[in-house]
């Protein structure tokens, strides 16, 4: 059913590639993340929750090269090395858990580019990606938006694109410089993965307005910013977040057979639906930022 328009989608739909890295842990975490381009003029959407980490990632990764820059300076305390350590790690609110290095990777966005800008919406999970000082664009075509919102109903088929499963291995931890860095060696890319859903409801703000689509099927961590999407490729919306409804047939202390011996078990079932925004909103802030996007 969506075969033809998941080649379509997939031309202009792109990963975000993130490492990470928590404070005292050498660990280097792999995420994703989606985007897709509105145009030819090299301007994506994302979602506003992705774009703000995107934003945060320079001043995460200064602040905790000033921390290594001070942590060097202790380095003759002697005895008190330790407690000026923690006196340190209180200054720059370091504990364990705490992110303190993140790097991103735009895949196959642009051929190269000098800088980006990223334009967040008010209330809305939904923010613009302006690439800048690009020469090519290694993305195929662009989004059609739904013409006519009215056709988004309940019992609408539709399906999801993204790169929920960061199966990239490019990257490792530079114990000499106590840092995280993308390597060229290594698997460097993630499958795309395509989930389909029905419509279950339209999702209002305070006001009545209509902002999102509740889908039958939950949108899977790493698909976030990736297009909602008919048979024929049309977009509806963008995949931004899934919530967890409690179904109350909870079962507790349920005797069950595991091989040749018995075991209680408890279960709290949720039904997980995804939550995307809905197109009329999207537009609106192309519009509104006056950024080229096509309808059909």
């Amino acid at each position: 059913m969506f075969i033809n328009a998941i080649e379509k989608v997939a031309g202009y739909t792109r990963a975000l590639h993130t490492i990470t890295r928590e404070y005292n842990n050498n660990t280097v975490i792999p995420g994703a993340a989606t985007l897709f381009f509105v145009n030819e003029l090299g301007e994506a959407i994302t979602c506003k929750h992705v774009a703000i980490l995107i934003a945060q990632a320079d001043q995460v990764n200064n602040n905790f090269q000033q921390f290594k820059n001070d942590r060097d300076k202790l380095m003759g305390s002697g005895g008190k090395y330790r407690k000026k350590l923690r006196e340190l790690e209180q200054k720059y609110k370091y504990q364990e858990g705490i992110t303190v290095q993140t790097k991103n990777t735009f895949m196959n966005c642009v051929d190269k580019m000098d800088s980006f800008e990223i334009i967040l919406h008010p209330t809305e999970d939904v923010a613009i990606i302006k690439f800048r000082g690009f020469e090519k664009l290694p993305y195929a075509g662009y989004v059609t938006f739904l013409k006519d919102s009215s056709l988004i109903k309940q019992g609408k088929f539709l399906c999801r694109l993204g790169f929920p499963f960061p199966e990239f291995m490019n990257f490792k931890y530079n114990e000499e410089n106590d840092d995280i860095e993308w390597t060229k060696d290594g698997k460097n890319d993630s499958p795309r993965f395509p989930i389909e859903g029905m419509i279950t409801r339209g999702l209002l703000n305070a006001d009545g307005n209509k902002i999102g689509i509740e889908m039958s099927t939950p949108g899977l961590r790493g698909q976030s910013g990736g297009p909602l999407f008919d048979e024929n490729g049309i977009i509806y919306g963008m995949q931004s977040s899934t919530h967890h409804l409690h179904l109350g047939f909870d079962i507790k202390d349920k005797e069950i057979r595991e091989g040749s011996k018995l075991k209680k078990v408890s279960h709290h079932p949720f039904l997980h639906l995804g939550n995307c925004v809905h197109i009329d909103i999207i537009k609106s802030f192309l519009k509104e930022k006056g950024i080229k996007f096509y309808e059909s």
